[in-house]
């Protein structure tokens, strides 16, 4: 079964398709026109859209490109009457799947168009499966993520709940994207929620939806996260910030695998596969009375915990040049490297905000280097208060100095190793060694 969006304002139309593919076993959706189409594919999660082409104020190419830019998997079947067939063309090129002419010769017609469609999105997903985990953002070179590497693995095949522990910033919802990517549910959606960014009122309809009338403001229904997630995986983010009454409700959904939205009494199945994650000591918060014992023994099935980068040395250069290389082609300046200096200061640093640190410091390396190599110079660590220190040439020497030292004792004096762990070559790191004068 695919979650279908039909877009079209010819109501005889678009009753006609939605009544061919519900008859199929599909879940599907309509909309009038591209305003209403857009705003649907904002708050609910779809496979598949078949919009037309000419719409007033957001056409179906409006349309593709909105929702392209923000859910590429999603895929397109764009109808057209005669005279537009041009139109479609370009709109494939734009990523859209196919076309069809209206009028439809009928139900055979669209119900192979959707299926080849939806098959196209399966292989996709599975392409997607099969990528190196580096190009998701997931890095573990370090021999201190091979553990944690054959872990996530390991579960991800099952149906197992995961609770992913650690420091903020280590990567847990890269984490967690790789387990969803890995698990026999990669076709499925993969939606997160973070509880510590919203308010209580929010969150609890973010999380479990809501009927129409069911509080003010709520003016039609919505399907909430647990509902978005059908049949894939739901990443619960920030799980200690949970309220208690919030945390009761959890509980029984993950007994009962059963919902309601707020507001209704209609109790809907949860098909999803549950990964959370906290910053949080747990155990500290059930002594304090703050997080269910009961909630903790559901969660954590199967606990996983995430080190720390300073735990976890060798993924400094692999990680910067990925995040470099993600910075630098948002700002449309493809092609920044790392110097050998910036990878040295890098790697002396003891990086007390993990990876989303690292990510902020390249950022703002790329907006200050006017060349195509990121030099220590560009580079600013620490606090503000600390910042200007580690652009002070003293400062980076010792540094420098003080890094190739703590790789040699971690490499018990191994010169090849040594130079594999700061991600130098052997001949840059005899250099370093006389020029620090180390033995």
């Amino acid at each position: 079964m695919a979650r279908i969006l039909v877009v079209d304002d010819e109501p005889g139309l678009r009753e006609f398709m939605v009544e061919v593919l519900r008859d199929a076993g599909h879940d599907v959706s309509e909309a009038a026109d591209g305003e209403r189409a857009l705003a649907a594919l904002r708050d609910e999660g779809f496979h598949l859209v078949l919009t037309d082409l000419k719409m007033p104020r957001v056409s179906g190419m409006d349309l593709l490109r909105a929702a392209k830019a923000e859910q590429p998997e999603v895929e397109f079947v764009m109808l057209t009457a005669h005279g537009t067939v041009q139109t479609a063309v370009d709109a494939m090129r734009l990523g859209a799947f196919d076309y069809l002419s209206k009028p439809l010769s009928g139900p055979d017609e669209l119900e192979l168009v959707v299926a080849r469609a939806l098959e196209r999105r399966r292989l996709g997903a599975v392409e997607e499966r099969q990528r190196e985990p580096d190009a998701d953002g997931f890095v573990a070179h370090d021999p201190a993520m091979a553990p944690v590497t054959a872990a996530l693995r390991k579960v991800a095949v099952t149906d197992a709940t995961v609770l992913l522990l650690g420091e903020s910033g280590t990567g847990k919802e890269v984490a967690a994207r790789a387990v969803h990517r890995w698990s026999k549910r990669a076709d499925g959606p993969f939606v997160a929620i973070n509880c510590a960014t919203m308010s209580e009122t929010l969150l609890e309809s973010e999380l479990f939806g809501h009927e129409k009338g069911a509080f003010t403001g709520a003016t039609a229904r919505r399907r909430g996260r647990i509902e978005l997630a059908e049949g894939g995986t739901l990443f619960l983010d920030e799980i200690g910030e949970l309220r208690l009454d919030l945390q009761a409700r959890l509980l029984r959904v993950l007994q009962e695998r059963t919902f309601e939205r707020v507001g209704g009494n209609q109790t809907l199945a949860a098909d999803v596969r549950w990964v959370a994650a906290t910053n949080r000591d747990l155990a500290e918060e059930m002594r304090a009375g703050t997080f269910r014992e009961d909630l903790y023994h559901r969660l954590a099935v199967f606990p996983v915990r995430l080190p720390p980068l300073r735990e976890r040395p060798g993924d400094v250069r692999p990680l910067a040049e990925h995040l470099l290389e993600r910075a630098a082609h948002a700002m449309g300046r493809p092609g920044l490297t790392l110097s050998e200096e910036a990878v040295i200061a890098l790697s002396a640093y003891g990086w007390p905000g993990n990876v989303r640190e690292l990510s902020n410091a390249l950022e703002r390396a790329a907006i200050l280097c006017d060349g195509q190599q990121i030099r220590p110079e560009h580079l600013i660590l620490g606090m503000p208060g600390q910042a200007a220190a580690m652009s002070q040439p003293t400062t980076l020497v010792e540094a420098e100095k003080a890094a190739i030292e703590a790789a040699l004792r971690a490499e018990d004096g191994n010169r090849e190793r040594t130079a594999d762990r700061l991600g130098i070559s052997l001949r840059s790191l005899y250099d370093k060694l006389k020029k620090h004068a180390l033995n």
